[in-house]
């Protein structure tokens, strides 16, 4: 399992956290993804590395700005 942390701009309620978490499982085939506006980070589990610029481009086109991208 990889674990993708991701830095999330724009995060104001759990609302917005619901729309990034619902394009990141439209757009990849992911185990688990939580957001936190609270944080500004979104946490992706996944089998796979997702390139980080197909995450920034699928966040962007929410309206939201990915400021960091680190797989642990």
């Amino acid at each position: 399992m990889t674990k993708i942390t991701l830095g999330v701009d724009g995060m104001m309620c759990p609302m917005c956290e619901a729309h990034v978490n619902d394009a990141i499982r439209n757009n990849f085939d992911v185990k688990k993804v939580k957001s936190s506006h609270k944080k500004n980070e979104t946490v992706i589990t996944a089998k796979e590395p997702i390139p980080e610029d197909k995450l920034r481009e699928v966040i962007g086109e929410t309206g939201y700005k990915m400021t960091s991208y680190t797989i642990s």
